[in-house]
């Protein structure tokens, strides 16, 4: 594909907007599934009761140590909890196993709700590129997609996390607000009013998180494009001695990402800091107005103290996770933007819900009427009205510089784009969405640097046929003229390496022909397939061809080379339109 620079939802620039921030956060909540939400409300909600409930029961547990109910305050004792200590441990007890059930079950329903959560994001983000139309995706950079659907997705994740963590215990302070209401409301109303200013002090800190969570954005990017470039290009790595510089430059953009990674950190740092310090503050001005202002009683005291001291890390928490998930948002951004290009350029039967409808045999003619085809990027069109026909059995060899337009005729012949004017015909019939994408059932392409995956021979011929059996495997390989694979020691269980790295390039074209033969297509698209090969590799697939000759139809895109002396027809193009349309004279 394209090394160009598509728009997959990069994230420099200034921050989103607070429109933006609202529509990320819609796409996100488009993800959840909502029995597992609402488990996780009601245990959250659960957990946080529980824990209020618990520290509510020091009350009378202290007043029954001190002597009596009288040093209940009036609200606790209209609960009509007794005031008796073994009824209150016996309670206690149960409460915090209660509790620790809760929070097991909090915390399986969090995870669940979290990995359901970004898993559905990572698959909505895959269908949509699968399914996005050719124009797009040879359009994009490949490092950029790896990065946004292992890194950012992975980040949204761990954003998801700090939003679960801040409404937990968000929850658990509102509980233990309620809890301290019982107690004091004065003393709550003051801790309320400090907890507030506290928090509101951080508020730069999280818009400087969320713009150092660009800048991560941004460096593994860089690392995925420093990796993919890299590993794309070790043979010539190697051969340049170029090691040095490859090595540099992965580990530069590995210093960048360690160097925003070390601010963040270092902001966390200061932000808990001060928030620590200042919710300490907070509490000491508290408990020395509850003592020496308001005075009460130590029953009330106590408690009062157990809360706030339970409060103030859960401030710290709160701020923490906030904080995180502003850290977390560009990643967010990344994605809805993503999917909001590629789900807005799916192709045109896919975006229906039309099945894919068979193309009928035999065929006669195929053939390009005024096909005009435009790419975003460039004023001139790829192809300016072209009209070509290709009669069916014959083979036709398509030349032209560098830039003509031939690999988009192939495209537009092969079903993978739709042109912008004009149409693809089958025996005269022009075709729509639906049936452009059975025709690519009936087409095979083999481009000039084969793709094979690391298998076995068989498992990279199946890719194409599954339901293939021994016989067509055998027949495909000899009409490529691939009977080499009969000598080797494991036969069709070789392993061909790393995008087929153990064999040789003319043997990997000829598998990489016998899997697109395995299809019966009715068109053979072979695009440059020869011009990096040798003499001897390059007279096999020339025979390959040359026995296929008739038998379905052939478009040859090169112009020099063995397998032009068999062509029936020559077309040339020049800046998108076609300059030369002739028959060969018969060898």
């Amino acid at each position: 594909m394209g090394t160009g620079h598509g728009n997959t939802g990069g994230n420099g620039g200034s921050a989103p907007g607070a429109e933006d921030g609202k529509a990320d956060l819609r796409q996100l909540l488009r993800q959840l599934d909502l029995p597992v939400s609402a488990a996780l409300v009601v245990l959250t909600l659960a957990s946080a009761v529980t824990e209020g409930a618990g520290l509510v029961l020091l009350v009378p547990m202290l007043a029954a140590l001190g002597g009596g109910a009288g040093h209940v305050p009036e609200f606790i004792a209209r609960l009509g909890l007794p005031v008796q200590l073994e009824p209150l441990l016996v309670l206690f007890v149960a409460l915090i196993l209660l509790r620790g059930a809760v929070a097991i079950g909090r915390d399986i329903a969090s995870l669940t709700f979290e990995t359901r959560l970004v898993d559905g994001l990572r698959r909505r983000a895959w269908h949509a590129l699968l399914r996005s139309d050719w124009r797009q995706l040879s359009a994009m950079r490949q490092s950029d997609v790896q990065s946004l659907l292992v890194s950012n997705i992975d980040r949204i994740g761990h954003g998801v996390n700090q939003l679960l963590a801040l409404c937990v215990n968000g929850a658990t302070l509102v509980a233990l607000g309620v809890a301290a209401l019982a107690i004091s409301p004065t003393v709550v109303a003051v801790a309320a009013l400090g907890g507030v200013a506290v928090v509101a002090a951080h508020r730069g800190m999280r818009r400087r998180a969320h713009a150092l969570g660009q800048q991560i954005s941004h460096a593994y990017e860089t690392v995925h494009a420093a990796l993919t470039d890299t590993l794309g290009a070790l043979r010539i790595v190697k051969s340049y001695n170029r090691e040095d510089r490859a090595e540099q430059d992965l580990f530069t953009a590995f210093s960048a990402l360690r160097r925003a990674e070390r601010r963040y950190a270092r902001d966390n740092g200061m932000a808990r800091m001060a928030l620590q310090s200042g919710g300490a503050l907070v509490l000491a001005v508290l408990v020395w107005l509850a003592i020496a202002r308001w005075h009460l009683g130590t029953a009330a005291i106590l408690p009062l103290v157990a809360l706030f001291a339970r409060a103030l890390p859960l401030l710290g928490t709160v701020q923490e996770s906030w904080q995180n998930w502003s850290h977390s948002r560009p990643a967010l951004d990344a994605t809805v933007a993503f999917l909001a290009t590629f789900e807005g350029s799916r192709e045109a039967d896919t975006m229906s819900g039309q099945a894919a409808q068979p193309v009928p045999a035999p065929l006669h003619e195929l053939a390009l009427r005024a096909v005009t085809v435009r790419h975003a990027d460039r004023a001139a069109p790829a192809l300016d009205a072209v009209t070509l026909a290709l009669p069916v059995g014959s083979t036709t060899i398509l030349s032209g510089p560098s830039g003509a337009g031939k690999s988009t005729v192939a495209d537009v012949l092969g079903g993978l784009m739709a042109p912008d004017a004009g149409d693809l015909l089958l025996d005269g019939v022009a075709l729509d969405p639906a049936r452009r994408r059975g025709w690519r059932d009936r087409v095979a392409y083999v481009q000039q640097d084969p793709v094979l995956f690391h298998a076995s021979i068989r498992d990279n011929l199946l890719w194409a046929a599954p339901g293939a059996n021994e016989a067509h495997l055998q027949a495909a390989l000899r009409d490529a003229s691939a009977e080499f694979v009969f000598a080797l020691p494991d036969g069709l269980d070789t392993m061909v390496g790393d995008r087929g790295a153990r064999l040789s390039g003319g043997e990997r074209q000829r598998i990489a022909l016998a899997r697109g033969l395995l299809r019966d297509p009715a068109l053979l698209i072979l695009d440059e397939v020869t011009s990096a090969l040798d003499a001897d590799n390059e007279a096999a697939v020339t025979r390959a061809i040359a026995g296929l000759h008739g038998r379905l139809t052939i478009l040859i895109i090169g112009h020099r080379g063995a397998l032009a002396s068999l062509a029936d027809h020559a077309v040339r193009l020049d800046g998108g339109r076609v300059v030369t349309n002739r028959d060969m004279p018969v060898t």
